[in-house]
C-alpha cells in the first residue's frame, strides 16, 4: 500500500507540473504573438514610408538605430520569422505535453482504483 501511495503521490505530481507547464507555454505564446502582431504593424507602418532616402529608427532592446526603409522592412521580416518559429516551437511543446495528460489521468485514476480496493 505504501508502494502505492508513493507511485500515487509520484503521478500526481507529474500530472500537476505537466499542467502547470502547459499554462506556462501559452502565457509565453500569448507573449509571442503579441510581439509579432507589434511586428506586423511596424512592417505595414514602414509601408506607408513615400521617400526611400527616409532613414527610419528601428529599436533593438535599448538601442534604436536608423535605417532605409528597405533595410527595416528586411529586419522586421527576418524578426517575424525568428518570433514565428519560437512561437511553433512553443505550440509543438503545448501539443506534446497535452498527449500525455490522458495517460497520467488515466495511470491516476487506476492507481486510486486499486488503493481503494
Amino acid at each position: 500500500m505504501a508502494v502505492t501511495m508513493k507511485t500515487m503521490a509520484a503521478e500526481d505530481v507529474n500530472f500537476a507540473q505537466n499542467t502547470s507547464r502547459i499554462t506556462e507555454l501559452k502565457e509565453e505564446i500569448g507573449v509571442k504573438k503579441r510581439q509579432l502582431q507589434n511586428l506586423e504593424d511596424a512592417y505595414d507602418d514602414s509601408m506607408f514610408a513615400d521617400d526611400d532616402y527616409l532613414k527610419m529608427p528601428y529599436q533593438i532592446g535599448d538601442v534604436s538605430i536608423s535605417h532605409s526603409q528597405e533595410e527595416t522592412q528586411e529586419m522586421l521580416e527576418a524578426a517575424n520569422k525568428n518570433l514565428q518559429e519560437e512561437t511553433d516551437t512553443l505550440e509543438s511543446k503545448v501539443e506534446a505535453n497535452q498527449r500525455v495528460l490522458p495517460d497520467l489521468k488515466v495511470q491516476f485514476h487506476i492507481n486510486l482504483e486499486a488503493d481503494e480496493s
